[in-house]
């Protein structure tokens, strides 16, 4: 580890500082307790697995705690912290993340990331989707990306995809619609166009944060990490729920969105979570805004 000499604009005391950390590893472990269990006993879970398989990231990742940028560890000598990649020893004996070694690094991605984000938040949510992305993605298809049967059958989603208007903004989403259902949508999303077409009233655009935040790392306090994950969680299951999938046999009740009910339910919950996500996202630019101040 080396040894520099930075101010920071907060230092936690040891007692302080391991104190959250034991306190982030036991919530994360409660999070991910069932993925872990179903995992050890080879077991798919139809809702849950995309967290870790789309996404990509083991639970240990999650598990990391990290007091965020301008936060300094004080006594941590002599614990893994002290040990961790990205972390330096200033020459008051306080750890904390290495400004310098992490921008060469990691600096054009945490870039990346801030513009998307900060874009995200200059746009209004669109809450007339009504979650028609899934649908779109087993439109006119004989295999599907799980192994769940369709509420409506293949001939009844056909029809629903058919009779609605498919405005997707998520190019993530729409990479994955059908080649039948790919024209149908108002817009053609592409990586390139992300920028300017993200907006915040979108699901997967929420639950996003989540990944946004893993792959800001030690920018990002665990707290603000956690918390997108439990957005991502809740998004997840409303994703699936709206989706023309039948997960009753898994304990979740259908949101049915061809349905007038149905979408007024998805835009209600939609709307909840663009709040929350509202908050996460602000809370990763002020996170990112602190990094780049630092010197």
């Amino acid at each position: 580890m080396s040894v520099v000499s930075v101010p920071a604009s907060v230092i936690l005391s040891r007692v302080d500082w391991t104190r959250l950390e034991a306190e982030h590893h036991a919530r994360a472990d409660a999070l991910t307790a069932g993925h872990r269990e179903r995992a050890l006993r080879g077991e798919t879970h139809p809702v849950w697995d995309f967290l870790f398989t789309y996404y990509s990231y083991k639970p240990s990742v999650m598990r990391k705690w990290h007091p965020g940028a301008g936060v300094a560890l004080a006594d941590a000598g002599g614990t893994d912290r002290a040990d961790m990649r990205w972390y330096v020893t200033q020459s008051d004996g306080t750890s904390r993340l290495g400004v310098s070694s992490f921008r060469e690094l990691r600096g054009t991605g945490v870039q990346h990331v801030a513009s998307l984000l900060r874009a995200t938040t200059t746009r209004a949510g669109r809450f007339d989707c009504f979650g028609m992305h899934e649908w779109a993605m087993v439109y006119r298809q004989d295999e599907h990306r799980h192994p769940v049967p369709l509420r409506l059958g293949q001939a009844g989603t056909d029809a629903v995809v058919e009779a609605a208007d498919l405005k997707c903004t998520h190019y993530d989403a729409y990479r994955f619609f059908t080649p039948a259902a790919a024209p149908r949508n108002a817009t053609t999303p592409t990586r390139q166009l992300q920028l300017i077409m993200e907006q915040p009233g979108c699901l997967h655009a929420g639950m996003d944060l989540y990944k946004w935040a893993l792959k800001l790392g030690p920018v990002v306090s665990g707290d603000i990490l956690l918390d997108a994950f439990e957005l991502a969680c809740d998004i997840r299951l409303l994703d699936m729920q709206a989706s023309p999938y039948d997960i009753t046999a898994w304990g979740y009740d259908a949101v049915p969105v061809e349905t007038a009910a149905g979408k007024a339910e998805y835009v209600r919950q939609q709307r909840e979570f663009a709040v929350r996500g509202e908050a996460i996202r602000g809370a990763l630019i002020a996170a990112v805004t602190t990094f780049e101040e630092m010197t």
